[in-house]
């Protein structure tokens, strides 16, 4: 409650319940300092009809159904208070007070239209409230209801005079009360055993109603008003306009785990025990016995709920563990569980056949449309696989661009499925083209074990993508050297020499088959972007000017950009780019220094000026290739990798000792 927004409802509440103790220490002391103002039979009257007052006024500080809620609260404690001024002012100086009277019907309304409210203000706050959570209201209320069954009913009944209708009448006050209290505590479960104020202010109010009925129910005999404990009463009242008064606060409702969530139950429920047996120790009334095992019932439920709901959670994190995020295929995890029950049971009548994908150009397709386009892309794949492999086994993501599959091996053979479903991952747009690479395995008569699976299917996935990307890439790359040696014959004859150069030091290096292969390409390709400079510059007899070296240099962006356009050598493209970049960083078209240079392309670079110095220009002759060498260890650590340099010098020597062997031959 913000007192700043609401000073006159804060202020309105202060008074009640002043005037409530004012009241309270009057009838214990007869020496309060207001006894001739605020006292007399009628002044219980007024606090509580002010009580119901203020929570009507309290309601309409919230909306919808807590509004409701709240109404039908005052409305409660209106009728209560009704009903205690037809007992005040017609029945309280009769000798004999008849049950049921008409003062009950106020008093019993109160209880209806609060448990009313108070469930229809639990369902305003609290979404999607649990089963669980309803079971430990009703375990709480029944093990509370049985303790007060247990030591209020049998002296209750007692006390009951009449027929079986007053009896009931009697026994309705404890009953429903502690009706009205399991809701505070259902209230409380289903924000997971934390104390709300608002629900916290109800439950206090509810608990010293139930407490002030109690009292009376076992001192009907010797009751005297005013009584200490008719307290309970008024600020029962107080404190649930006070709750009222304070600010709505929703949540939602979740399954609870934990200690505060296994214990509180379980208390309840030993509880109930704790009643089963004094009665079967002592004796007690059949009423407490059925509440005890209708709330020991409940508390089984609850512990079947319990386990149900960990089940869930459980199964449900079992599965999210064995899902790809992203496409909702089977992960790696969910693959190698399939493999050892597929090794455990596959037989040579009964095979299945592991099937490893790997997609070709999807990273050219990443990085050109962005990563959100590439993970459209690879749900829309992983969905064509899954609709080729649906019926015949399962699909799997193992991660980055790479699926798998794992089906049955019937009349259809492997290769035939994983063709079909490399047709399905492969796709072609404006600019891209991506397809699939793929390894077969048949289980069990080609690996003893997952492991060696995967790794026998990876190596002969492998071996096809490289056959494929080799062959794609090479004859991409001889329509490009025809283009060249269409526009410029004696650069095809130049790059024909650099690349031969490139491959040898490339093989100095240590570097890989398939390094080597896209080195050899792109130093076939390095000078191909001078199909878009003019005539006019490429043939100057003498040295270009400053614009003409401008317009020069754009050539090995030309060349990136032609190279590109195949997808199977867009590593090369790399390559093609930084050609002409320095070690020093004073090289173009990026400014690359020392090893943030593609080694491949410094391979490039020292080979092409190597043969651009041995070679004869309009301008200048072709230097020796001893003194190009020499220029080139000149440069090395400026203009070029010392590394490499070194590397060229022995390849360079080992080529011109074998080249001399064979003409002396």
């Amino acid at each position: 409650m913000r007192p700043s927004r609401f000073p006159a409802l804060t202020l309105a509440l202060g008074c009640v319940l002043v005037w409530t103790l004012v009241y309270e220490l009057d009838v214990l002391t007869h020496a309060a300092p207001l006894h001739g103002l605020a006292l007399g039979r009628p002044a219980h009257l007024i606090t509580d009809a002010a009580a119901g007052a203020l929570c009507a006024i309290a309601a309409f500080r919230h909306r919808g159904a807590a509004r409701l809620a709240w109404l039908l609260v005052a409305a409660g404690i209106l009728a209560w208070t009704a009903g205690d001024s037809y007992w005040t002012f017609v029945l309280l100086n009769d000798a004999h007070i008849p049950v049921p009277s008409p003062a009950d019907v106020g008093y019993l309304i109160f209880p209806v239209l609060a448990f009313a409210g108070l469930i229809g203000l639990l369902r305003s706050q609290v979404r999607g409230m649990p089963g669980s959570a309803w079971l430990d209201a009703v375990t709480a209320g029944l093990a509370v209801s049985a303790v007060a069954a247990a030591a209020i009913v049998p002296t209750v009944l007692h006390n009951a005079e009449g027929g079986s209708l007053a009896v009931d009448t009697n026994l309705a006050y404890p009953i429903t009360d502690l009706i009205m209290l399991s809701v505070v505590v259902a209230a409380i479960a289903a924000r997971g055993w934390r104390i709300n104020s608002a629900w916290a202010l109800a439950g206090v109010g509810i608990v010293a109603f139930w407490i002030a009925d109690s009292h009376y129910l076992v001192t009907v005999d010797s009751y005297s008003f005013p009584d200490p404990f008719d307290l309970g009463w008024g600020l029962c009242f107080w404190f649930l306009a006070a709750s009222a008064a304070l600010p709505s606060t929703s949540a939602v409702a979740r399954i609870q785990f934990g200690r505060r969530a296994a214990m509180l139950p379980l208390a309840f429920a030993a509880v109930s025990l704790g009643v089963l047996i004094y009665a079967g120790l002592g004796d007690t009334t059949p009423l407490a016995v059925g509440l005890a095992a209708s709330s020991l019932v409940a508390s089984g439920a609850r512990l079947w709920l319990a386990f149900r709901e960990n089940a869930a959670v459980l199964e449900a994190s079992r599965r999210e563990a064995l899902t790809d995020p992203l496409t909702g295929l089977g992960n790696r995890r969910a693959l190698i569980a399939d493999l050892e029950d597929a090794f455990a049971v596959a037989t040579r009548a009964h095979q299945r056949a592991l099937l490893l994908f790997d997609l070709d150009g999807f990273k050219h397709y990443n990085d050109t449309y962005g990563h959100g386009a590439g993970d459209e892309l690879l749900c829309s794949l992983a969905a064509r696989l899954g609709d080729v492999v649906r019926g015949r086994g399962r699909a799997y993501r193992m991660g980055g661009d790479e699926f798998c599959a794992l089906v049955g091996v019937g009349a259809t053979e492997p290769d035939d499925v994983a063709r079909a479903a490399a047709e399905g991952l492969a796709t072609i747009g404006d600019g891209f083209e991506v397809t699939a690479s793929y390894g077969t395995v048949v289980i069990p008569t080609e690996a003893d074990d997952a492991a060696a699976a995967l790794q026998l299917a990876d190596q002969r996935m492998y071996a096809r993508k490289h056959g494929s990307r080799s062959s794609a890439g090479s004859q991409s790359r001889d329509v490009l050297l025809r283009a060249l040696a269409a526009r410029d014959p004696e650069l095809g004859e130049h790059v024909s020499t650099v690349s031969g150069l490139a491959v040898a030091v490339a093989d100095r290096m240590g570097l890989s088959a398939e390094q080597a292969t896209e080195v050899r390409h792109a130093a076939d390709l390095h000078d191909i972007g001078k199909v878009g400079i003019p005539d006019a510059i490429l043939d100057k007899a003498g040295p270009l000017n400053d614009e003409e070296w401008m317009f020069m240099r754009r050539h090995t962006l030309i060349g990136e950009r032609i190279v590109a356009a195949a997808p199977a050598l867009s590593n090369v493209a790399v390559l093609v780019r930084a050609s002409h970049e320095r070690w020093d960083g004073r090289g173009y078209p990026d400014g690359l220094a020392g090893d943030g240079i593609p080694l491949g392309a410094r391979i490039i670079a020292v080979c092409d000026s190597f043969d651009a110095m041995t070679a004869s220009r309009p301008y200048r002759d072709a230097a020796t290739p001893e003194a190009a060498i020499h220029e080139l260890d000149r440069c090395a650590g400026s203009q070029f990798d010392p590394a490499v340099v070194a590397a060229f010098k022995a390849a360079h020597a080992e080529l011109t000792a074998s080249y001399a062997l064979r003409e002396a031959a």
